[in-house]
């Protein structure tokens, strides 16, 4: 899901998987324009989702091009992944973010809806954020934390650099 060409290709494989293993999720980029509408169907199919910004250079007519409306979009889809119909079906969701005023939007309108901490999940990569990811913790909330591994973790770690410098300067704000 790192890109807009993969989408309908990663989705396709997900409904036949879906088909035998109902405990299958997927990870949708609130940057990309058309995650409101692929939100709609996971709700409707019961289908995990871990909601994510995205960091790749897409197309405007692809994705939102300013941080502040990928923070609009991040926000609404949240909200609708944790609404009272969603809650209902026992949606699981992580929301993924290092961004501190979102997770600070999202909390106080689940407080506001009287939500269960528990629901959603905070997701986090280790060593960024420690100090949010303990206080969320601490304050009864779940939080996921996302250690790369493999052969492969080092080029995909240099790609999130290289694709958006800002990556870069979030990652040396964090080294502490």
């Amino acid at each position: 899901m790192e890109q807009s060409s993969y989408v309908d290709v990663t989705f396709d494989l997900l409904w036949r998987v879906r088909r035998k293993h109902a405990h299958v999720g997927i990870c949708v980029q609130s940057y990309l324009r058309r995650s409101e509408r692929d939100i709609e169907g996971l709700i409707s199919s019961g289908t995990a989702v871990r909601l994510v910004k995205g960091a790749y250079r897409e197309a405007p007519t692809v994705a939102f091009a300013k941080k502040q409306d990928v923070d609009d979009n991040y926000f609404r889809l949240a909200k609708r992944l944790l609404d009272r119909e969603s809650r209902g079906s026992n949606l699981r969701v992580a929301l993924a973010t290092h961004d501190r005023n979102l997770v600070d939007r999202i909390r106080a309108w689940a407080a506001f809806e009287e939500m269960n901490r528990s629901n959603p999940e905070f997701q986090m990569f280790y060593g960024i954020e420690r100090a949010q990811q303990s206080t969320l913790a601490e304050n009864g909330h779940r939080v996921g934390v996302l250690v790369s591994y493999g052969r492969y973790w080092f080029p995909w770690f240099m790609r999130r650099l290289a694709e958006r410098p800002a990556n870069v300067l979030f990652l040396l704000r964090n080294l502490t």
